[in-house]
């Protein structure tokens, strides 16, 4: 592994040297990463049988049939089972292909029949509708199987073919309003609140979109939450072997407007995952491991034309220049690149009577660098990026009857993300390139100099989550928990560069009001909530209340009006420590079965989400304010004492299985969002005005969605799903508000489309397969334009009518086909995959402003733009591979 990876990994191997030894100390959690199976047991005459085994075949797990028939079996991991139902005097009953999803309760009723023979044996397969009318809100579960015959790749591919999910927003939410957790745990980053890691499919065993609204144990979201469960190690060892390649190929001419020659680049993409797990040789000890190297050129290349360093003239005379370009060495290489090593190893022990023990790791190591055009003849003058990812812990489940279990975790989730050309702000390369230098008569090339970008962000937060879950009786599963967040959040510039007119490079330092350096934060998450699931065959209620808590730890200014005590005669303004924030949420989901095979739900909810840290504490030191004397300054202070932002949802939804492989189901919901982060403008006593972050922005969201779902029936399955959405609100963004203030635009707020209003969206997912032989899939997405401003004047000189226009509809489709080869003890197959098969140049991407279109403007301006291959989507991309699976 590269000497980069093992540096930035070498401080935390005591913490995980420390968490594998206390794993065999603490228990397990299995919030969101475990199901149930529940059910009543009768005779022929309708009566209940009494003290008949229920067992999961092949697991230990299992149940005795109460006085009145029923049974219930707890931590249940999701997958697919035979059980096995007996009693003395009647014929043993065996239930294949039982399926089991986390945090969702499987209900198999069986009838016994008498019998006089003890070894007979009657053998059935368990009865799935298509829809589960139990549920009682919008979730999408896919299994491992299902997962990989889709031409996706990582858990975020899977998430954005979700119904009512428009590029990672969930309903119309803003970015950062979805929860992102791995067994049960979240791994997003307090900084923004997005996923800190890339999951790789080979990991996953179910991944959960829940797009609707969602229970109690479910918290700092207000849109959507997204649960993987991983994969652990059986009892037979085996090993998983994937290796792929592949590039872009579309047309590489005038027509194709993208303006690059290389029609086909074969070898742009290279990726090898191994996997392999089993028993270890300890009591009851199971192992995964997972390694993945990716490797990605994008299709845009650089030649390297020149170097960053300029050479001087040793004679310049008055009309010559005083340097000249420097001559590279013109080797092509991808502009845009990706580089990453990742993988998990995960343990688990059960060696313990009622205690499942494991430890696990999942990381990221990734070096990039963005597309810049500008740069295509001077590429090591680009800036590069670095990404180190790592969320570790123990995890564990005590059982404490047959009804009652323990869940414990504890995880530390870290990210350092860089973004520089050198890593030390001193190196001498930087004064030897000097800044970017463009030529006058080539708009938009850069030939010498460096990007002086230095940007760092690092999060190392550690959680503690626990949860009691108690079986009450057959209808009630009641649950209580806690969760403890405290992050470490470093964000900002690592070491400033500046130029100076005279040309000189400068590196200011202890100049925290006009170059801040990184700051450091610690802000403190909590909650507890309680709630409790009560179900009955033809009834199934969630009913919880969720109580958070938030200290950002920080301090504010007492008076406003002179932030940074610098009006004379102005009362004094000193720091008082932010409020620490509670609020409770009430949540309730209700699915009534109309009938056996179609139901209603109806689901409510309060969600509460803390902001983002990043943005509370962007620009959050007052004192920069010190020269403010008259005017206005657009620049937006940071303010860490602001309320969680708040969403109150409705949804209500039908479902009904037209047969036994055909369901359809039908939702509405409502969102009514209040208390966004947006910009409020402060005047200070000299009448001067600043702009200041707080809760001010609103907005709603309306929708129905339509899912039509056709269970493998023979060889087809398909699955088709259309959402229609109105997303409004005063601002798509926080800074919104001080952006247009600042450029002389009608700044005062009304409601119009977000920026990601996708009014509506239609995918489709198709699967023709036998198993083992093949299978052949495709995925279509379809979707109308997200909004746009035009460059046109509104009615009676108010400026620009924001978010008025539309971009040109899209349409993608996606393929894989896999062919197996069964070769002695290996399973063999070799598949394909086609992204962007009819090689689609826009699919809501940038539009002009002044056409609403991406390949002309009335603009001369714009022909930077249009000269940029990077302006329209991703060319056709082809991937050819083969797996390897063998028990060993």
């Amino acid at each position: 592994m590269r000497s980069l990876f093992s540096y930035r990994f070498a401080g935390w191997s005591r913490s995980a040297g420390l968490c594998l030894v206390a794993s065999v100390l603490a228990p397990r959690a299995e919030a969101g990463t475990t199901g149930k199976i529940s059910g009543r047991v009768i005779d022929k005459s309708n009566q209940p049988v009494i003290a008949a085994t229920v067992a999961v075949v092949g697991q230990p797990f299992g149940a005795f049939t109460t006085a009145q028939g029923t049974y219930d079996i707890l931590k249940v991991p999701p997958g697919t089972y035979d059980l096995k139902i007996s009693r003395i005097g009647y014929k043993a009953l065996l239930v294949h292909e039982i399926q089991v999803s986390a945090d969702n309760t499987t209900r198999q009723d069986a009838t016994l029949e008498d019998t006089k023979i003890v070894a007979e044996t009657v053998v059935v397969t368990a009865a799935r509708l298509p829809v589960e009318i139990n549920e009682t809100s919008s979730i999408a579960k896919l299994r491992a199987e299902d997962i990989a015959k889709l031409p996706v790749q990582e858990l975020q591919d899977i998430v954005n073919l979700q119904a009512g999910v428009v590029d990672g927003h969930f309903r119309g939410g803003r970015a950062g309003e979805v929860q992102y957790q791995v067994d049960g745990v979240s791994i997003n980053n307090a900084f923004d609140n997005s996923a800190s890691l890339h999951v790789d499919r080979s990991l996953l065993q179910e991944v959960q979109v829940i797009s609707g609204t969602f229970d109690a144990e479910y918290g700092q979201a207000m849109s959507g939450v997204v649960n993987a469960v991983l994969k652990e190690g059986g009892e037979q060892a085996e090993m998983t072997l994937e290796a792929y390649g592949g590039g872009f190929v579309f047309p590489g001419n005038a027509e194709s407007r993208r303006r690059v020659a290389d029609a086909v680049q074969p070898f742009d993409i290279r990726n090898a995952t191994a996997t392999v797990s089993g028993p270890l040789h300890l009591a009851k000890t199971t192992y995964l491991v997972n390694l993945r190297h990716y490797g990605f050129d994008d299709y845009v290349k650089a030649k390297r034309l020149f170097t960053p360093v300029l050479t001087p003239n040793p004679n310049p005379g008055p009309d010559e220049p005083r340097f000249f370009t420097t001559p590279g060495d013109s080797n092509e290489s991808a502009l845009g690149f990706n580089d990453e090593m990742s993988g998990a190893v995960k343990i688990t022990n059960r060696s313990l009577p009622n205690l499942k023990l494991s430890y696990q790791i999942l990381f990221n190591d990734i070096d990039s660098r963005r597309i810049a055009y500008s740069y295509r003849f001077n590429p090591d003058g680009a800036s590069k990026q670095h990404a180190v990812a790592l969320a570790h812990g123990i995890d564990g489940t005590y059982g404490l009857g047959k009804n009652t279990f323990l869940d414990l975790s504890f995880r530390q989730n870290y990210r350092h993300y860089e973004d520089f050309v050198y890593e030390n702000a001193y190196d001498h390369r930087y004064d030897a390139a000097g800044p970017p230098v463009g030529v006058p008569s080539i708009p938009g090339l850069i030939v010498a100099g460096v990007d002086f970008t230095r940007y760092e962000q690092a999060t190392n937060a550690y959680l503690l989550k626990g949860s009691l879950v108690n079986q009450a009786n057959h209808q009630h599963q009641l649950k209580a928990g806690f969760e403890a967040q405290l992050p470490e959040v470093r964000f900002g510039v690592p070491g400033w560069i500046v130029q100076v007119g005279n040309g000189q490079i400068l590196r200011p330092a202890n100049n925290p009001h006009d170059y801040p350096t990184s700051q450091t934060f610690w802000p403190v998450i909590g909650a507890t909530y309680v709630q409790d699931q009560f179900e009955l065959p033809d009834l199934t209620l969630r009913v919880g209340a969720r109580l958070d808590y938030f200290d950002a730890r920080s301090t504010q200014p007492s008076d406003l009006a002179n932030p940074a005590n610098a009006i004379t005669g102005a009362p004094l303004s000193v720091p008082v420590r932010t409020s620490r924030k509670i609020n409770i949420s009430p949540r309730i989901g209700v699915a009534y079965p109309v009938t056996g095979r179609a139901g209603v739900h109806f689901a409510y909810g309060h969600f509460y989400q803390f902001p983002q840290i990043g943005d509370i504490f962007t620009n959050s030191d007052y004192s920069v304010l010190a020269n403010l004397q008259a005017g206005s300054d657009f620049r937006v202070m940071g303010n860490a004492d602001v309320r969680p932002e708040h969403t109150v949802q409705y949804e209500f939804g039908y479902k009904q299985a037209l047969s036994a492989d055909f369901g359809f189901e039908a939702s509405a919901f409502y969102k009514d969002v209040r208390d966004l982060l947006g910009v409020e403008f402060i005047s200070t006593y000299t009448q001067a005005e600043y702009a200041r972050l707080t809760n001010v922005d609103f907005g709603d969201v309306i929708g129905i969605t339509v899912a039509l779902d056709h269970r493998k029936l023979g060889p087809v399955a398909a699955s088709i799903d259309y959402t229609w959405q109105l997303a409004r609100g005063n601002t798509s963004d926080p800074r919104e508000t001080a952006t247009r203030a600042a450029a002389g635009e009608d700044a005062q707020p009304h409601l119009a489309p977000l920026n990601w209003d996708q009014r509506h969206t239609f995918n489709a997912s198709l699967t023709f397969s036998r198993p083992e032989q093949y299978s052949v899939s495709a995925i279509v997405r379809a979707s109308s334009g997200q909004p746009y401003t035009p460059a046109l004047e509104g009615a009676f000189g108010f400026g620009l009518n924001v978010n008025s226009g539309r971009r040109p509809a899209g349409f993608l489709v996606d393929l894989r086909g896999e062919r197996s080869l069964n070769f002695s003890r290996y399973n063999t197959s070799l598949f394909a995959r086609v992204f962007n098969v009819f090689d689609t140049r826009f699919f809501n991407g940038g539009v002009f402003n002044t056409t609403g279109s991406p390949y002309y403007s009335r603009s001369p301006a714009d022909d930077v733009v249009l000269a940029d291959p990077t302006h329209f989507y991703a060319p056709r991309r082809i991937e050819i591979g083969f797996t390897v699976g063998s028990k060993l």
